[in-house]
C-alpha cells in the first residue's frame, strides 16, 4: 500500500496527515500557524507532529512514498521556496522543501494549494470525468488550479492560476496587491465582509451578508447579486482564455450553494464568447473537508 504525507500550509492553520493511494485519510492532525516564531521553528513542529502521528497509528515513515506540500503563492516550486505570500510575510524567501527535508528525509513535492486542490478534485472529486477543467477556490482570497489536456498546468515557477489578481472592475478600488479592481478584491469572502461592513456601518461577516440577502435586505441583496455577477465575469474570462469543459468552484463562498451556482451559470450562458463555452458545466467542489490535506497528498499519489 502506498502512503503519502500531505501537508497543507495556511496563514492560520497547517493541516497534515497520511493518505493512501485510494485517497483515504489514515490519520490527520493540525497545528496553528504561529507567525511569532521563525518559519524554521514551525517546520520543526510540523515534522514532530508527523512523527508523533505516525507512531500513534503505527505508520512507519521509512515506508512512506513521499511528502506533498500545498502552500499559498506566490511561490517557487522549482526551488521549494515561498516567494511572497501575503498571509505569510515572515516566510518570504523561506525554503520550505529544504528545511522540511532536513527533518523528514523523503521525496518532497510542493505546489500552490489551489493547484493541489485541483489535482484532488480530478482524483476523487467533481472533476473525475474531465480532462479540461478549472478549479476555483473562493474564500479569503481567490485562486485556481488549471487542468488541461489531462495534466496540471503549473507554469514556469508554479504560479499558474493566480486568477484572484485578474482585473475585473478597475472602478471598484485598489486591491491590496496595488492593482485596481482585482477579482479577489471585489468577489472573495474577504471582499464581501469588507463591503457589507461599509454598507451597514458595523462589523458584518460574509455569512451574515448572505443571510441578510436571503431575508430580503435590499443593500445586502444588491451586494450579493453584484458579487455573483463578478464571479460570473471571472469565469467567463477563464472560459474564453482556457476553453475548459468544466469549472469546479470550492472554498467558503461556494457554501452559499444554489443561488451562487444558478447566477454564475446564467451569466456564463449569456456572456461566454464561444457557443460551447456558454455550455460549460459549472459545479461545486466535492472535497470540502480535508481538501487541502488530500490535495497535498495527491501530489505524491497522482501523476501530474
Amino acid at each position: 500500500m502506498s502512503i503519502a504525507i500531505g501537508i497543507d500550509i495556511g496563514g492560520t492553520k497547517i493541516a497534515l496527515g497520511f493518505v493512501d493511494e485510494q485517497g483515504r485519510v489514515l490519520a490527520k492532525s493540525s497545528l496553528q500557524t504561529d507567525l511569532s516564531v521563525e518559519p524554521s521553528v514551525m517546520i520543526a513542529r510540523i515534522a514532530d507532529e508527523v512523527k508523533l502521528l505516525g507512531e500513534q497509528h503505527n505508520i512507519a515513515l521509512d515506508g512512506v512514498s513521499g511528502i506533498g506540500v500545498g502552500a499559498p503563492g506566490p511561490l517557487d516550486t522549482k526551488n521549494g521556496t515561498l516567494t511572497c505570500p501575503p498571509n505569510l510575510k515572515s516566510w518570504w524567501g523561506f525554503s520550505v522543501v529544504d528545511e522540511l527535508k532536513s527533518h523528514l528525509p523523503l521525496p518532497i513535492k510542493m505546489e500552490n494549494d489551489a493547484t493541489a486542490a485541483a489535482l484532488a478534485e480530478k482524483w476523487l472529486g467533481a472533476a473525475q470525468d474531465s480532462d479540461h477543467f478549472v478549479f476555483i477556490t473562493i474564500s479569503t482570497g481567490i485562486g485556481a488550479g488549471i487542468y488541461l489536456h489531462g495534466k496540471l498546468l503549473t507554469g514556469a515557477t508554479g504560479n499558474a492560476g493566480d486568477v484572484g489578481h485578474m482585473i475585473v472592475d478597475p472602478a471598484a478600488g485598489t486591491c491590496t496587491c496595488g492593482l485596481p479592481g482585482c477579482w479577489e478584491w471585489i468577489a472573495s469572502g474577504t471582499a464581501i465582509t469588507r463591503q457589507a461592513t461599509e454598507l451597514l456601518g458595523r462589523p458584518v461577516t460574509s455569512k451574515e451578508a448572505f443571510e441578510l440577502a436571503s431575508q430580503g435586505d435590499t443593500q445586502m441583496s444588491e451586494l450579493v447579486n453584484r458579487v455573483f455577477a463578478y464571479i460570473g465575469m471571472g469565469c467567463v474570462s477563464l472560459i474564453n482564455m482556457l476553453d475548459p469543459n468544466k469549472i469546479v468552484i470550492g472554498g467558503g463562498v461556494s457554501q452559499v450553494g444554489t443561488p451562487l451556482f444558478d447566477a454564475v451559470r446564467s451569466y456564463v450562458a449569456k456572456h461566454a464568447l464561444n457557443p460551447s463555452g456558454r455550455e460549460t458545466v459549472i459545479v461545486a467542489a466535492q472535497l470540502q473537508q480535508d481538501a487541502g490535506l488530500i490535495g497535498a497528498a495527491a501530489l505524491v499519489q497522482q501523476p501530474y
